[in-house]
């Protein structure tokens, strides 16, 4: 598999990607927490198959202090006992916000009772915006063939303003 089009060297897409970053800065500096963040972020584009995005929100992770061990099981996490109940809330309604064209109800119920016990109306705002990017994220990289592999920590800290 070759990559369609770099979007990185592309003017058009340099633009969007840009105001793209500055939407994620919004989450980035909200108050849900960054392990958080990473470990939804990486669980969605597991689901999505994107390997950019699985290669990013990985090394992002394990620079911000994430184990090996979490980050081995995130795609096992209802089947684990390294993650508390909060981000479990968080890893189902990542899984259900994501596989909306699956389930007709789309986030269950339980599933958003379980959040709301977990997190404040700011944090909920922040994991529901962050699992539409990210899902944004995933269609851009997957439909263009963007290969993960070559990211670099930190590669888009500049890309926000």
């Amino acid at each position: 598999m070759t990559t369609r089009i770099n979007l990185f060297e592309n003017e058009t897409a340099v633009k969007f990607a840009k105001r793209f970053a500055n939407a994620g800065l919004v989450i980035h500096q909200s108050s849900l927490p960054r392990s958080t963040q990473e470990l939804v972020s990486l669980r969605a584009s597991q689901i999505n198959g994107c390997g950019w995005c699985i290669d990013m929100h990985t090394k992002e992770a394990a620079a911000a202090g994430e184990t090996a061990v979490r980050l081995h099981l995130v795609a096992a996490w209802r089947e684990s006992t390294v993650f508390t109940e909060a981000e479990q809330a968080a890893l189902a309604l990542a899984e259900e916000g994501t596989r909306l064209a699956d389930a007709h109800a789309g986030v269950s119920d339980e599933t958003w009772a379980a959040v709301r016990k977990h997190y404040d109306d700011d944090q909920i705002a922040a994991l529901v915006s962050l699992v539409a990017l990210i899902n944004a994220a995933n269609r851009l990289a997957v439909i263009v063939h963007q290969q993960g592999g070559s990211y670099e920590t930190g590669a888009f800290a500049g890309w926000s303003s």
